[in-house]
Order: structure tokens, then sequence, then C-alpha cells
């Protein structure tokens, strides 16, 4: 398959709920996502936005500044990049519900999820975050309102008791604060239109999707970013859209953050599936229908989870995405191409990621991340369980009880204390590598997570070879007698 892509426009998401980048970065970045074949941004701020006033206490401690937002904005348009951003109004307002002031807006008393869509401080609340984030972005055709996945709709005190009236349903409730959100926006900002993720909207009957209102008001965003999505069903879906009288629809794939919470590097066969099962559905689509495609690339599955892949690790990943979807398919010479921008000898698709040496921006973080990712906890493993000396002479059983054979010392503490200043080593360079593109909390939990369980580990084998042996160093050897026989 290749040809001229269905997509005209075709979005970057930027996921900032985790890991966000230093500016300094995005304008090493947007440069290449533009050469890549972006045309534009979806920035989803959460809670690195700016907010002032009663708002301000949604801001995370590295927020960007106004100056900042207006420089990315700046560094955007150099490039040719349409910003779009994306503010939650309805479900994920973790970030926003956590905070005790504004925990009695919450649906389920227990879950910080989803808004309550009874009180109308809940409207007044996402009305000033849109306004506040509109003020900064004056002139953007589109603003994405969120939507998706509002767990627990419908299950709290408010919401049971009014849908125990006749003819009240949680779509209804659904798509009332839908309209209520969307038409706060084109009646503050006009010339902006609110786009949608449409999880919650797919399985609401035509007449009722229809007769609320709703499609004349926002432009739906179908999201599946499955390797096997279901084209014909797409198809139907689109349709379904179509006949409730939505203009305007949206695709969204994934290059990173869709394939498990703790990813650390993106498998990019899946992703250029997905990729290319959407030039598919877009084959299938009415024209002029589908706007565009957003590629999305989470950092947290939500507030409160762990990292997935790194913006700079994911590079690769969303350059075979995007020239896919920007010439139809993914041949041999766009192949070459992306080689080309990102520096890369030889692309890996198939494997989990490419070891060799690149040079685009933020290059060596996937270098040492590769490295980390899939070397750390194996050599770890590798002598802990599969060293018989440590398996055999050094078990859980003799550690809880500081006892070894002084002679096994001598193998264990030397490969431990080299196989810990190797790691150390690449891990320092590691973190220096970080701390260009990223604040100091997020270095902080990508390394947390990620290399301290496995340095961990080596270290308390070396604190209790430590308390095992006492202050006595060990006899002169010369070496463990490793062999069958007593």
């Amino acid at each position: 398959m290749s040809g001229p892509s269905p997509f005209k426009m075709r979005f970057v998401h930027l996921d900032l709920k985790g890991a966000p980048p230093k500016v300094s970065y995005l304008s090493e970045a947007f440069p290449l996502f533009r050469a890549l074949g972006a045309t534009g941004l979806l920035i989803e701020y959460e809670d690195t936005f700016p907010y002032e006033g009663h708002l301000r206490l949604l801001r995370a401690q590295h927020a960007y500044s106004p100056a900042e937002v207006k420089e990315i904005l700046r560094l955007a348009a150099l490039n040719e990049l349409e910003v779009v951003p994306l503010v939650q109004t309805f479900g994920h307002m973790e970030f926003v519900l956590k905070h005790q002031a504004l925990a009695h807006l919450r649906e389920v008393a227990l879950f910080p999820n989803t808004l309550n869509p009874h009180e109308a401080e809940s409207l007044a609340l996402v009305g000033a975050m849109i306004d506040q984030v509109m003020e900064l972005h004056p002139g953007a055709r589109w603003l994405h309102i969120g939507c998706d996945e509002v767990y627990y709709l419908g299950e709290g005190e408010a919401s049971r008791q009014w849908l125990q009236q006749e003819q009240n349903t949680k779509a209804k409730l659904c798509l009332s604060h839908v309209r209520a959100v969307a038409s706060h926006v084109l009646a503050r900002h006009p010339a902006t239109a609110p786009m949608v993720w449409d999880d919650m909207l797919r399985d609401i009957p035509e007449d009722q999707l229809s007769e609320s209102g709703v499609p004349q008001l926002v432009e739906p965003v179908l999201w599946d970013y499955g390797a096997d999505l279901d084209v014909h069903g797409k198809a139907l879906l689109m349709e379904k859209y179509r006949k409730c009288g939505f203009p305007r629809l949206w695709a969204a794939s994934a290059f990173k953050g869709a394939t498990g919470p703790s990813q650390a590097l993106p498998p990019i066969e899946h992703h250029l599936q997905n990729n290319m099962q959407w030039l598919q559905v877009a084959a299938c689509a009415p024209a002029d229908m589908l706007q565009g495609i957003i590629l999305t690339g989470w950092q947290r599955y939500d507030h409160f989870s762990v990292l997935c892949e790194l913006l700079p690790v994911g590079i690769p990943s969303l350059a075979v995405c995007l020239q896919s979807l920007l010439h139809g398919g993914f041949a041999e010479d766009f192949r070459a191409r992306v080689e080309k921008l990102l520096g890369i000898s030889s692309l890996e698709i198939t494997g989990v990621t490419s070891e060799g040496a690149a040079s685009f921006p933020g290059s060596d973080i996937l270098a040492l991340v590769t490295q980390v990712s899939l070397h750390l906890r194996s050599s770890v493993d590798e002598m802990l369980q599969r060293d018989r000396c440590v398996t055999g002479w050094f078990s859980p059983y003799h550690r809880r009880r500081k006892f070894i054979h002084p002679v096994m010392v001598q193998h264990i503490q030397p490969q431990a204390h080299s196989l810990l200043a190797r790691w150390r080593a690449l891990v320092q360079e590691l973190e220096a590598a970080l701390l260009r593109v990223f604040h100091e909390d997020a270095v902080e939990e990508w390394l947390e997570e990620n290399v301290d369980p496995g340095l961990g580990q080596l270290q308390a084998l070396l604190q209790d070879l430590d308390g095992a042996t006492g202050s006595q160093p060990p006899q002169a050897s010369p070496g463990p007698d490793t062999g069958q026989d007593p």
C-alpha cells in the first residue's frame, strides 16, 4: 500500500502529565517532527499548564510558565506546526479532583477520576480552566475537551437520584455535560471548534445522539491503538456518526504509550501496524469527513500511574508512523529516509528497538535506556539466580543467617562489585542525559522505577556479604572448587 496520504493533518500528541520536556528540547524536536511529516501538535498540559488565581493549586512543581507556553507556541509556528490544546473536562480529572479543596466535585466521593456533572460549580470549574488555556492559545482552531473514559458515571448519589426519573439514562447524562462544555467553548471562543474522544459516544443509539444536539457542537476523535483494530467496525462507526449529524471526524493512533503502563521501549512494529490499519479505515471514509489523525504518545495511563516510554525513546516509532501515514505505506525508500533523518545506520522495526548509534535529539537517552531495559535486570538475574556460587553457597537461607564459606566470598564479591560499578557508570551517564531534557523529579522517578530495583539487589548482596564476613578480610585462596565432588 503506497500513495498520497488520506490524512491531510497529522498531529503529534504531547502528553505532558508525565516527564514534560524542557522547552530547550522541544526546540530541537519540533523541526524533526515537521521533517518527518507532522503538521500539528495536540498538547495535553494537565498539571503543567500555568493556571492562575483560584486554579493555581492545579500546577505541578515544574509547570511551564506563561512565557514558556508562549515560547512553545512560537517554536511550533516557526516549524509550521498547528497547536491544539487539550483540557480534560469530564473523565481523567485526577489532577484536579485529587485536591481536597475540589474533592466535593467528584462523581463518586472515593475516586478522583470523574467530575460530578450535576453541580453548577463543576461546569464553572472546567469553564475557568478552558478560558485560561484559551487565553494563552489565541486563534486556536480547535480545543480538545477530552471526555474519554468517564468511569463511574451515574454511580454518584446525585446521579442515582437523577437516573430514577423517567427517561433519564447515563447516555443522556453524558451528552448533557458534553453539550454544556462544548457550548461554553463556542460561546466564549466562537472561532474554536471543540473536539472529544469518541469512546463515550460509540454505544449511544443513533436517535439519542442525533436528538442531543451534540453532533452540531463537537468533532469526535475515533481512537484505537491496537495492531489488529477492526477496520470494518470503524467504517461502520464512521457511518453511524455521519448519520447522526457529525460533519467532521478525526482518527487517533499511537506511536508510544499504548502497550503497557510501565513499558520502557515502544514496540515499533505494533505501532506501525496500528497506523497502517488506520490508513485502511481512512480509505473507507466519505470524502472530506476525516479531518486528520492524531498520533498519541501517552506518558502515563492516568495521573497516578507510572511513566511509560519517554518521548525521546519514542522518536524512531514516531518517525516510522508519520512516514507511513504521509506516504500511505512504509516502503524501503521511506525506511532509508527515516534512517537519514534520525541518523540511524539500520532501523530495527520488528525487534524492540535499534541498539545502534543515532543522532536525533535525545538519541543518547534511547541508547542508554535500551541498555538498561534489555540488560540490567538480566545481568543481575544472571548473577543472583544462575551463578552456582551464589545459589549454592549464599542462598537466602545463608544470607539471613550471615553464613558463608570464606572461599566463596572471593568468587562472588569481585564479580558483584564489577557489575555494580559498570551499571553505576552507565546510569550516571543516563542521568546526565535525562537532566538535559527533563526536570529532576521526572528523572528521579524514572530511575527509581527502572534502575534502582536492579542496582538495589546488587547492593543488598554486597551488604549481606559484608555482614557474613564481618570486619575480617577473607583469606587468600586459589579460588572456589565448583566441581560436583564433595
